[in-house]
């Protein structure tokens, strides 16, 4: 009876932390999904996510029970992952924990650069960490989603590498400023 939501998106446990993978269609987020998985990281759904509300606070994603463990790539058909890979690179269901939403690159677009912007994605009610990722030639997408799974992890321990680095950025101008007055 728990609240639920279907979702076009991919979902993977990286590093434990459960990655949801949204984008329009054909951006590439099976082809993303496929290459974490080849990275050793485990599919939890492609295509369509089930997303349940566990308590107040918590998302639950899983595939469906038609296409669990399937991956679709176009150029190659429908992939059975647990056949491919073996059953230590799928999983049933994963608790949602970031949304990873790739987007065509833009030119003129503005991207965080920065990550000092904390956004969310709201689904069911439920706020969930949101990075926009830019899809362009030659990005190593799965390599960006493995890093962005492990920055949320350290955000998750209090650890920010964006604020830190802005914090020592403002204690410097601070410190400049200072000596710029003991001048005049």
């Amino acid at each position: 009876l728990a609240p639920r939501v279907e979702q076009h998106a991919d979902m993977v446990d990286v590093f434990g932390l459960g990655v949801l993978i949204a984008g329009e269609s054909g951006i590439g987020k099976s082809e993303c999904a496929l290459d974490l998985v080849d990275r050793g990281h485990r599919l939890v759904a492609d295509d369509m996510v089930t997303i349940r509300r566990r308590g107040a606070e918590s998302l639950l994603g899983s595939g469906t029970a038609l296409t669990k463990h399937n991956l679709e790539v176009r150029g190659l058909g429908i992939l059975n992952i647990s056949d491919l890979f073996g059953v230590s690179a799928v999983r049933d269901r994963k608790r949602i924990e970031l949304v990873a939403e790739l987007v065509d690159w833009r030119e003129d677009e503005e991207y965080d650069r920065l990550g000092l912007d904390d956004r969310v994605f709201t689904i069911l009610d439920v706020d969930v960490p949101l990075i926009t990722v830019p899809v362009r030639a030659g990005r190593n997408m799965g390599v960006i989603l493995e890093v962005a799974a492990r920055n949320q992890l350290l955000k998750a321990r209090g650890r920010s590498s964006a604020q830190e680095l802005n914090e020592r950025l403002q204690r410097e101008l601070a410190r400049g400023r200072a000596r710029s007055h003991d001048v005049e």
